[in-house]
């Protein structure tokens, strides 16, 4: 090999070796992790709430759940473990739930999409909104005095005045992106019809980076100090750390597949995907703990000392004691 092809060669090594960076290759084998059944936790109560149930919310004093069969919200009393509230929808809510500015928002699949605002404390619908998602699996987050949401194919995050339904400003992110999550102060945007994370200054509306993920990230949270997008083209988890915007880590899951969620508590990321109920990964070590297959699923919130999962197809969401799963994943813990 000549000189010239040996500089190509090291330059092609080099420029491999900083993008196979960018992203961390998954960090464990987990077909050597033990699988548990779902049927290992018992729940504190079932509830059931329509034909199909998605999509959690968790406020200081309820549990909100959507549902297909009715189009509705629910309020769950966590005192009681009762529905407490059903607020009818016009359309099916499809794009995730948030609260904020005193409010439940929902996203709607409508005719021509629209959002719907429920007061929390009267557990009532408020108005419904003539902008809304996307498409169907996105999400909705509040911060920085709006209600963020992608209401376009072509990446517009706009930020909607929670009073009257304005659009206030819009932002351009990649397009193929649905999924935005609030933060600190910037909206990380998940790009699910590629593999990157994008980052928006709240305040001013300018798009300050992106990070690449594992393929087809769309649910995320933040927890210790990190952004952690589920990716549903390989099944993995990474780790974005909030402060030097670079991914860490990169988690084998192995729950490839569409729908999921992803939520925090008790030191662990819960992640949901059908066939794979429930997977708990310490935020710590940054391994996958254990996980739980069955049937259910498909999406989770946790609050109230519990996480609330939902099974899409059976209608019902189950109440978890976080300290009972923690238990069940670790008898010593």
């Amino acid at each position: 090999m000549g000189q010239r092809q040996l500089r190509y060669f090291g330059l092609a090594l080099l420029i491999f070796h900083r993008s196979s960076a960018l992203v961390p290759g998954p960090v464990e084998d987990v077909a050597s992790l033990a699988t548990r059944s779902i049927g290992e936790l018992t729940p504190a109560a079932t509830i059931h709430v329509g034909k199909t149930a998605d999509w959690v919310a968790i406020s200081a004093g309820a549990v909100w759940v959507g549902s297909t069969g009715p189009y509705a919200v629910h309020r769950i009393d966590p005192m009681t473990n009762k529905i407490v509230a059903s607020v009818a929808l016009p359309g099916e809510p499809c794009a995730g739930l948030a609260t904020g500015f005193g409010s439940l928002w929902v996203p709607m699949c409508t005719a021509i999409p629209s959002l719907a605002k429920i007061n929390l404390v009267a557990g009532r619908l408020t108005t419904v909104f003539a902008v809304g998602p996307a498409a169907a699996e996105g999400g909705v987050t509040t911060g920085a005095g709006n209600v963020w949401l992608i209401v376009d194919k072509s990446g517009t995050l706009a930020g909607i005045d929670p009073a009257t339904g304005t659009i206030r400003r819009t932002v351009t992110v990649p397009a193929g992106s649905y999924n935005p999550y609030f933060n600190d102060g910037q909206i990380w945007v998940t790009r699910a019809e590629g593999a990157e994370l994008a980052r928006v200054d709240a305040a001013s509306g300018a798009v300050l980076g992106s990070v690449r993920t594992g393929p087809n990230p769309r649910f995320l949270t933040a927890a210790a100090g990190a952004i952690w997008t589920l990716n549903q083209g390989d099944g993995t988890l990474t780790r974005v750390d909030a402060q030097t915007h670079l991914a860490t880590a990169t988690i084998a899951l192995d729950t490839p597949g569409h729908g999921g969620d992803i939520s925090f508590g008790a030191g662990m990321v819960w992640t949901t995907m059908p066939k794979m109920p429930l997977s708990a990964v310490d935020t710590n070590t940054k391994t996958l703990q254990c996980r739980w297959a069955g049937p259910g699923g498909d999406s989770l919130g946790i609050g109230h000392g519990s996480i609330w999962l939902t099974d899409y197809h059976a209608g019902t969401i189950a109440r978890i004691p976080l300290k009972d799963a923690l238990a069940n994943c670790n008898p010593r813990r």
